[in-house]
């Protein structure tokens, strides 16, 4: 269930991104499904959690990806509190390049 509204999440949307099959029918798809503040705002996001995983400090953080610091740290409570997404993604992505 979605904790705002408290209905049950459609899973569709979550479907249809798993057909797409390279970075650029990805960029695509979000392309036609987000406005571009959108897409900046979660490739920041990512880019924040990308950073935080290296250990990196809020500060040189904030230089790098120009996250406000609240960003920062909701970025920061997923890692340490959430559903463990982005480690799986970083997992995962470590794995196809150790095979590349």
């Amino acid at each position: 269930m979605n904790k705002l509204n408290r209905k049950p999440r459609n899973q569709d949307m979550y479907k249809a991104i798993l057909t797409l099959k390279t970075v650029e029918e990805c960029m695509d798809f979000f392309d036609d499904l987000c406005t571009v503040t959108e897409i900046q705002a979660m490739e920041q996001r990512y880019q924040v959690a990308v950073c935080l995983s290296k250990g990196m400090i809020y500060n040189d953080i904030l230089a790098e990806t120009g996250a406000s610091s609240a960003t920062i740290s909701r970025v920061n409570r997923s890692l340490q509190y959430g559903k463990d997404g982005y480690e799986r993604v970083f997992e995962r992505l470590a794995e196809q390049q150790d095979k590349d």
